[in-house]
């Protein structure tokens, strides 16, 4: 089959709608449960080609929780601790696969703007994988395979409707792409540029030491980067983005963005977070909205007027800025990527709050003497890859 009819565009005025193989092959994807739309697929493509390019890259199971085209988080199968398991909401004490790691750390980069993702898997859909994507609230999956297990728990999902998208991992695209804007055709050699560790190789800051597990959040950085819309930045740390900061037209508003995401990663660990007690039968999405407004500037009003009760089986202790901002402190060996070069050192001073200790951005400012100060006052060290990574 070398076409697929779609219900709709981007919105429910724009049809017709449909994929389908110019060159008249059959195309690469089979539908093996619901009804993927067109915003689906275009999450479930990108997706895709993040966690195959990072599966190479770091040689570990990669998965991604796309929403609208950008990546909310990305990650590699490396081992959850007991507080990721928490904060993740892993709800049992079973032995979790590489594959299912990935996925449920890619989804805990920021849970809030991964609900009604699409999940996005390097390696074949596991049984322990589907059974936590059940419980999430999620549009849709891509995996090169599914084991009957795993296939059987997804279709049940939604009463049926979850979308589950099988890709061919053999297939490669054309070496040129088009579209159409405005009915104009564009047309473009497709970004087959490698991101591997040669790429790290000019480090410029007088710290030169780079250690590898840094190197290796340096590649999931930049490989998430180079499947976000841009402007883009990307905090990783212990190979799991934790701040995604996509499409500010501003750098440095990316930076603040990305940085932001990665401040309540951390603080959702702090001890008075993962002390709070919810209210039985609690869905898990509500879960997320009362941390977000619990660690918020906002929340000592909400404790105030008595809207904990909806949540919290007690009235929580308040967060004091005090508390979180000397947790924040302790934030430290994060890893930050950036889609194009910084044109100012103020990237970095807001990276320094967040923890940076590793930087790696192309260069080619004619400010990069101030970025390479400003990286040098705080002992970062800092690669210039020399390769841009827009994706528009």
């Amino acid at each position: 089959m070398n076409e697929l009819e779609l219900k709709y565009g981007c919105n429910p005025n724009q049809r017709p709608s449909r994929i389908y193989m110019k060159d008249g092959s059959d195309l690469p994807v089979t539908v093996l449960s619901g009804t993927p739309g067109y915003i689906n697929f275009l999450d479930a493509l990108n997706s895709w080609q993040l966690v195959r390019e990072l599966r190479g890259a770091t040689g570990l199971p990669a998965a991604a929780s796309f929403k609208h085209v950008s990546p909310a988080g990305a990650a590699v199968g490396l081992p959850l601790s007991d507080v990721d398991r928490r904060i993740c909401f892993v709800d049992d004490e079973g032995e979790l696969s590489p594959i299912a790691c990935a996925y449920i750390r890619a989804r805990g980069a920021d849970r809030m703007s991964s609900y009604g993702d699409w999940a996005a898997l390097s390696d074949p859909c596991d049984a322990r994988t589907a059974r936590y994507l059940k419980h999430e609230v999620s549009d849709g999956i891509i995996a090169p395979g599914y084991t009957d297990e795993a296939l059987e728990i997804l279709r049940a999902k939604k009463g049926g409707r979850y979308n589950v998208v099988q890709i061919d991992p053999d297939y490669r695209c054309a070496p040129v792409e088009t579209k159409d804007v405005f009915g104009i055709s564009f047309e473009q050699g497709h970004n087959f540029f490698k991101i591997d560790r040669a790429l790290l190789a000019n480090v410029v800051t007088a710290n030169r030491e780079i250690p590898e597990p840094a190197q290796r959040d340096m590649l999931v950085s930049l490989i998430t980067l180079k499947y976000t819309q841009s402007n883009s930045v990307c905090y990783v740390k212990d190979g799991q983005a934790i701040g995604v900061g996509a499409g500010q037209q501003s750098r440095v508003h990316c930076t603040r963005l990305a940085g932001d995401k990665a401040d309540t990663w951390y603080l959702r660990q702090h001890p008075k977070v993962l002390g709070l007690r919810f209210v039985e039968g609690i869905r898990r999405a509500n879960r997320d909205n009362a941390i977000d407004v619990y660690i918020g500037d906002e929340h000592d009003d909400v404790l105030r007027d008595g809207e904990w009760q909806k949540w919290f089986a007690e009235r929580p202790e308040v967060l004091t800025r005090e508390e979180k901002a000397a947790w924040l402190a302790t934030q430290a060996g994060v890893t930050l990527g950036s889609d194009a070069f910084f044109p100012f050192g103020d990237n970095v001073e807001r990276a320094h709050k967040s923890g940076v200790s590793y930087i790696a951005e192309p260069g080619g400012s004619i400010r990069d003497d101030n970025v390479i100060a400003t990286a040098d006052k705080y002992g970062m060290a800092m690669c210039f890859t020399g390769m841009r990574l827009f994706h528009h």
